[in-house]
């Protein structure tokens, strides 16, 4: 369901088979050329990164800490969702998952082998604060702790995205992101984690991918807590960008060395055909999917997603709100995974409600699209697909960081998350030969590369992900890891990938 429940395993299992040729042999550029999308080897031998650019990895509380319910840690929504009968793929849950709450050190250790600078992380708001709000739970505080200073310890700078889907039931029960009242509860949580952290995390990111929680969890009910009503959506978007500039400012006054950013679900979006209809949905779809959170930041305004007026009745909007959600933030953040194509569906056709952002982050789906942005969101299948249905179109990147780098002249940027799937498991020598996880990463950083060189101000790439993990409702159906888990005993198999991008790290090149 996360990425593409729309498509069905026979393209997914014929786009891997296409895909699977992109070994690097001598056969490589012949089998490039005849893929749609496809980067040639001679501009990948030739991509180059600057001195200082920081290599990383990512990963989310939710999805490898387990210890769900020790040490004091509370319920979260996605907790009670993976305990509810029929809703995650092989009824998983994330109770142990990659049990990184004790097996940090082991994962930090796989972070400095590979030479990585970064480590983008997030927090369990219910470790912290068991019930969203009132006393922190210390033991929750002392394990960030822990876990900042063996990063730190390790020579890898600690990326903290402080909420990353997984809010205390407590406030779910209260009316969760709707209710207006999370953006002062939150912005207490942020201010908590910078002043007992803020002394060695100096990278802050408010939200992971918040167009996708939101959505998804209150406009279509996919996800926890499985409400769909577009005017809630609404009603929970507005709550965050609110809480957005509140933890803005929270984390500011604890920590002077703190730096905020973001860390957004994005897809490039190109119309269906030059009609002006197409590009003007288009242009909707960049506002409502890619801007939503970003320009009330940076703007302090929706941008123009609508295709009559922005609905501030709808969205609980109140005098003032502008200001509080305007903050200048510091770089901006955002997931790579795939393009959309997009259509006008002004004349009553029906709208499919396909984002996608990053990792297993709750994408596509064939759910009617509201009334008020009128738009058709295809996810194509030109180029290969990955083992998750997913598009491999590295051009994608390219066009996202140039777009955003335009339209915001010239900010510091971080991609937050980029990955794909591939089931690859270990052969008879222990290895993890995943060659087609190398292919990928090769095309989108030479892309990336690119962009680099026309001026644009990207500073760091964290691969997505640090570890095989769970992947929301999809359970462990799906491996984005670098690093292979046997999830019965938690052992650690660093894949022929994760190698590879070791070395990319330690050169800056595409070896």
């Amino acid at each position: 369901m996360n990425r593409r429940n729309f498509l069905r395993s026979s393209l997914a299992a014929g786009g891997a088979a296409l895909f699977s040729g992109a070994t690097m042999t001598a056969g490589t550029e012949a089998f490039q050329d005849s893929v749609p999308g496809a980067v040639t080897e001679a501009e990948i031998e030739g991509a180059r990164f600057p001195d200082g650019f920081l290599w990383g990895m990512a990963s989310a509380a939710y999805q490898v800490e387990g210890a769900w319910n020790i040490d004091g840690k509370g319920e979260s929504n996605w907790d009670r969702f993976a305990h509810t009968v029929g809703k995650v793929k092989g009824g998983a849950t994330a109770d142990m998952t990659c049990d990184q709450y004790h097996l940090y050190k082991d994962d930090i250790a796989i972070l400095k082998r590979l030479n990585q600078k970064s480590y983008r992380f997030s927090t369990s708001w219910a470790r912290v604060q068991p019930s969203g709000t009132g006393p922190v739970n210390q033991k929750g505080i002392d394990h960030y702790s822990r876990l900042v200073d063996a990063l730190m310890e390790a020579g890898i700078r600690p990326f903290c995205t402080i909420y990353h889907w997984d809010l205390p039931q407590a406030l779910e029960d209260r009316g969760g992101w709707p209710n207006r009242d999370l953006a002062s509860y939150y912005a207490d949580f942020a201010g908590i984690l910078a002043k007992h952290l803020g002394d060695r995390i100096t990278t802050w990111a408010p939200f992971n991918m918040p167009w996708t929680f939101t959505y998804y969890g209150y406009g279509v009910g996919v996800f926890p807590p499985c409400k769909a009503d577009f005017n809630q959506f609404l009603k929970a978007a507005h709550t965050v960008n609110l809480a957005q500039g509140e933890a803005f400012r929270a984390i500011k006054a604890a920590s002077a060395k703190a730096t905020v950013g973001s860390a957004y679900g994005m897809a490039p979006a190109y119309p269906k055909t030059d009609s002006a209809a197409d590009r003007a949905a288009t242009a909707r779809y960049h506002a409502m999917n890619n801007l939503y959170f970003l320009n009330p930041a940076m703007r302090g305004e929706y941008p123009k997603a609508f295709v009559g007026a922005t609905p501030y009745e709808a969205m609980g909007y109140k005098d003032g709100d502008d200001k509080i959600m305007k903050v200048p933030l510091d770089w901006i953040g955002f997931h790579y995974y795939t393009r959309r194509i997009v259509s006008n569906a002004s004349d009553g056709a029906q709208a499919a409600g396909g984002h996608f952002g990053t990792e297993t982050e709750g994408e596509g789906g064939s759910s009617g699209r509201d009334p008020l942005t009128q738009m058709h969101v295809e996810m194509p299948t030109e180029g290969p697909l990955t083992e998750a249905g997913l598009e491999i179109w590295p051009r994608g990147i390219y066009d996202l960081v140039t777009q955003i780098s335009r339209e915001y002249d010239h900010p510091i940027i971080e991609i937050s998350e980029n990955g794909c799937c591939y089931l690859d498991g270990p052969d008879s020598s222990g290895r993890v030969p995943d060659v087609r996880r190398i292919a990928f990463h090769r095309e989108i950083l030479a892309e990336l590369a690119r962009a680099i060189a026309d001026g644009a101000k990207v500073r760091a790439y964290h691969a997505w992900s640090l570890v095989d993990n769970f992947e929301w409702a999809d359970g462990y159906t799906q491996r984005y890891g670098l690093t292979y888990v046997d999830f019965r005993d938690q052992r650690r198999i660093v894949k022929d990938s994760g190698l590879w991008y070791g070395r990319v790290a330690a050169s800056n090149r595409l070896t």
